[in-house]
């Protein structure tokens, strides 16, 4: 790994983030009816799904932006990691294993990003060092 690769893996990843939650934020109240109706019939309470479908499409667009620019790095790979491992739960929970891949590929690029960060070069953060 070099601080190149690690820029294009860290604006690849941040770009699929952002976009998530760029497309649906003008959209929030249709995905989040979309997400809470595919959860129906789960064993998960509307009364966790309907707040985190508000929550998830803002997470996206936040992790997504602060990669992007490479600001709270660290942060933003642990949050990215935990957001897939929410999703993977919930994908297994409605029995939608076709979603479950690319989700594990996401997860796995948080991981790896987040073990080469010494190679994060091309960041914001570094501005922040002492």
């Amino acid at each position: 790994m070099n601080t190149t690769s690690f820029l294009i893996i860290r604006l690849a990843v941040a770009a699929s983030m952002l976009g998530h939650g760029l497309v649906r934020l003008p959209k929030l109240n249709g995905f989040s009816n979309w997400m809470v109706s595919s959860f129906e019939k789960s064993m998960l309470p509307s009364a966790l799904v309907t707040p985190f479908s508000y929550i998830l499409p803002i997470a996206e667009f936040v992790i997504g932006l602060l990669l992007v620019i490479g600001l709270f790095t660290r942060a933003s790979l642990i949050a990215g990691g935990f957001t897939m491992v929410i999703l993977i739960f919930g994908s297994a929970m409605v029995e939608n294993w076709e979603a479950m891949p690319s989700q594990f590929i996401h997860a796995a690029f948080f991981a790896v990003l987040l073990s080469f960060l010494q190679y994060n070069a091309y960041a914001v953060d570094n501005f922040f060092k002492k």
